[in-house]
C-alpha cells in the first residue's frame, strides 16, 4: 500500500501563545491533518503519522508504560532511532509522566561492547528505571540495562496492556533529559523543564523562524542531539506544523537525498552543521541536479558547531541554478543548556561575516575589522540574542564588555536548564543564582548581534598570542590536496606550553609521500599563522566525534595525551 505524505496544510491556525506542556501542544497538533513522515535510506517515504495518530499511539503506550510498573518521575533511556517507534515513545512518557532520555544509535564504526558502556554509563547518570530500544538492539540495550542494574523489562512489544491514567505535569516539571554525546567521562545529562520548552520553541518559531501557514520542515539530524529533538520534532510540532525526518545514516551515505528530497516534499526549513552543506556541495560537483528545485527553501539554517563561511559559499554557488537563494542562510548559536537556540541571524540576509585583524584579535581581545592588516580572519556573524533573553559578553574578571571587545559569553532567560541531573557541582560551577549561564563560549557583540569565535577551553596560548584551533585546522584542510572538513584536530599538548599539535587524518600508507604530507601541513601552517606546529599522521576515522558529527578536540587531545593515536 502506498504512503502518503501529511500536508503542509497552508490553512491550518496557528496557536496564539505556548503550550504549557508537551502533551498539550500534541493535543493541540492532534486537531490539524500534519504530521510525521519517515523516510528511508534510499530516500522513501516508510511512515506517515499525522499528529492525531501520534497522539492515540502515545496515549495507548503510556497505558502499557504505567502497566509494567513503571511510576510517575521514573528517568526511561530511550534509544533515539528515526522512527515513529521513538517519537510515540518519547511522547508516551509525556503523557504517563516519565522523563524520557534519549540516548544515541551506536557510532558507525563502534563495537557492541564500547555502545553497551556508553548506553549504560547515561543510564546509570539518569538513574533510570527502564531502557527500550529498536528491535534490532534489543540485546545491547538489554545488556547496558543489566549493567546499570534497572529493573528489566519486556521489549515495548512485550509490555503488558493497560489503560492510561493521564499525568498531568506542570511546566516547572522535568520534561526529559538530553544527555551529551556522551564519552568516557561522566555524562552529562541536562535537566529541560516544560517552561524552557515553550519558551525556547516559542523564541524560535515565532521570531528566530517566523513560521507561516504554508511551511514544511525537513531534518537528517540525529533525535539525540537538541538541534534534531528541539529543532525539527518538538519545536514544529508546538505550530502543528508537518516535518518530514531522514536518518542520519541516510545523508552520510547519500549526502545529496537532503537537497532532493527537499525539493521533492517542498520543504521551507531545513538546518545543518556547515559540514553538511560542505558535503553536498562536495558530492554535487559530479552529479546531475537538473530536476532539482530548491525554489522553496527559504530558512537554510546552521548550527550545531562554528558556523564557516567558506563551505556556506560554496553551497550556494553548486546550488544556485537550483533555485538555491543565499540569502536563506540563517546561522545559529546555541546549546542544549539553554534547551537548543539562543541566538539566530535576520531572515532573508544571509551570511554575514566579520573580517578581522587577526594580529590585533589574537594580542589584545578587540575586533579589529581586517582592511589594510595582513593577516585577516573572517567570523560569522549569529544575529540577536532571542526576545525574552538577555546575553552579555564578560572580561575574565567577569564585568560586561562594550562592543566589539573578545570575552566570555553569558546568558539569561526562560529557555535555560535547571541544571544537570544529580550533579550539583557541576551545575554551580556553570549557573550563578542569579541565572546567569557561562556558556564556556568566547565571542564578541556588535551592533547588538552576536559574532561566537569558538570555545574558551580549546584556546591555544602561544608566545603571548591566542590562537583560535579552528584557524590551523581549517587551513589546513582548505589548501592541502586530499583533506577534507574534520580531518585535522588541532591543540596545546600542555596547558600554557608551547606545543601545538595537529593530528590529521589520511589514507596515505607510502613512507615518503607521509613525510611530506606533514611538511607540508608544518609548513603551511608556521608560514600562514607563525606557529611551529608537531603533525602526527593519524589512520581514517581515527579522530572522535560527537553524536552530531563534529570534532570532540578536547577528547582528542586527551587520548594523543595517554598515547592513544597510532600512526596510520
Amino acid at each position: 500500500m502506498e504512503v502518503s505524505p501529511t500536508p503542509t496544510s497552508p490553512d491550518r491556525t496557528l496557536p496564539a501563545t505556548g503550550h504549557p506542556t508537551l502533551a498539550a501542544a500534541l493535543d493541540a497538533a492532534a486537531q490539524q491533518p500534519t504530521g510525521l513522515n519517515i523516510y528511508g535510506l534510499r530516500g522513501e517515504l516508510v511512515e506517515a503519522v499525522p499528529y492525531a495518530g501520534l497522539r492515540e499511539r502515545a496515549l495507548a503506550l503510556a497505558g502499557r508504560l504505567q502497566a509494567s510498573g513503571l511510576a510517575p518521575g521514573d528517568r526511561v533511556g530511550l534509544v533515539a532511532e528515526t522512527s515513529a517507534t521513538f517519537v510515540t515513545s518519547f511522547f508516551a512518557c509525556q503523557y504517563a509522566g516519565l522523563v524520557p532520555a534519549p540516548m544515541p544509535l551506536p557510532a558507525p564504526l563502534g563495537g557492541g561492547d564500547a555502545y553497551v558502556d556508553q548506553i549504560a554509563r547515561l543510564l546509570t547518570q539518569a538513574h533510570a528505571s527502564a531502557a527500550f530500544g529498536p528491535e534490532a538492539l534489543q540485546p545491547l540495550v538489554a545488556a547496558a540495562g543489566a549493567r546499570a542494574g534497572l529493573r528489566q523489562l519486556a521489549p515495548l512489544a512485550e509490555l503488558p496492556k493497560g489503560e492510561v491514567e493521564r499525568v498531568e505535569a506542570t511546566p516547572e516539571d522535568t520534561c526529559y533529559l538530553q544527555f551529551s554525546s556522551g564519552s568516557t567521562r561522566t555524562p552529562t545529562g541536562v535537566v529541560v523543564t516544560h517552561r524552557a520548552v515553550r519558551a525556547n520553541a516559542h523564541a524560535i518559531t515565532r521570531h528566530g523562524l517566523a513560521i507561516g501557514a504554508g511551511d514544511r520542515a525537513f531534518s537528517w539530524l540525529p533525535l539525540f542531539h537538541d538541534m534534531g529533538l528541539v529543532g525539527f520534532l518538538l519545536s514544529p510540532l508546538t505550530v502543528a506544523m508537518s516535518v518530514d525526518l531522514m536518518p542520519s545514516d541516510a545523508f552520510v551515505r547519500r549526502p545529496l537525498l537532503w537537497p532532493r528530497l527537499i525539493g521533492q516534499t517542498g520543504a521551507t526549513i531545513s538546518y545543518s552543521p556547515s559540514f553538511g552543506y560542505e558535503l553536498c556541495a562536495r558530492r554535487a560537483e559530479t552529479a546531475d541536479l537538473s530536476d532539482l528545485d530548491l525554489s522553496r527553501w527559504r530558512v537554510a539554517g546552521v548550527g550545531g558547531d562554528m558556523v564557516r563561511a567558506g563551505p556556506l559559499t560554496a553551497f550556494a554557488d553548486r546550488f544556485a541554478a537550483s533555485g538555491f537563494d543565499a540569502r536563506a542562510f540563517v546561522a545559529s548559536y546555541g546549546m542544549a543548556e539553554a534547551t537548543l537556540a539562543l541566538a539566530m541571524s535576520p531572515l532573508g540576509q544571509g551570511v554575514r561575516k566579520e573580517i578581522l585583524a587577526s594580529d590585533r584579535l589574537e594580542r589584545g581581545g578587540r575586533a579589529v575589522a581586517g582592511a589594510g592588516y595582513a593577516r585577516r580572519r573572517d567570523f560569522v556573524r549569529c544575529g540577536p540574542v532571542l526576545p525574552g533573553h538577555e546575553l552579555e559578553v564578560r572580561d575574565e574578571a567577569g564585568a560586561p564588555l562594550p562592543d566589539r571587545h573578545l570575552g566570555r559569553i553569558f546568558v539569561r532567560g526562560p529557555s535555560l536548564m535547571r541544571g544537570y541531573f544529580d550533579q550539583p557541582d557541576a551545575t554551580s560551577a556553570v549557573l550563578g543564582v542569579d541565572g546567569w549561564l557561562d556558556t564556556g563560549d568566547l565571542g564578541f557583540l556588535a551592533d547588538g548581534e552576536l559574532t561566537p569565535t569558538g570555545r574558551a577551553k580549546d584556546l591555544i596560548l602561544h608566545n603571548g598570542r591566542n590562537i583560535w584551533p579552528q584557524d590551523l585546522e581549517w587551513t589546513a584542510e582548505a589548501e592541502i590536496v586530499g583533506l577534507r572538513s574534520g580531518d585535522v584536530a588541532a591543540f596545546q599538548a600542555e596547558e600554557d606550553g608551547p606545543g601545538v599539535i595537529a593530528l590529521v587524518q589520511t589514507r596515505v600508507r607510502d613512507p615518503a609521500a607521509r613525510a611530506r604530507l606533514a611538511a607540508d601541513i608544518a609548513g603551511l601552517l608556521r608560514a600562514r599563522h607563525g606557529v611551529e606546529t608537531e603533525v602526527r599522521l593519524v589512520g581514517p576515522g581515527a579522530l572522535p566525534q560527537t553524536s552530531s558529527g563534529k570534532l570532540r578536540r578536547a577528547r582528542a587531545r586527551e587520548l594523543f595525551l595517554v598515547g592513544a593515536f597510532e600512526t596510520a
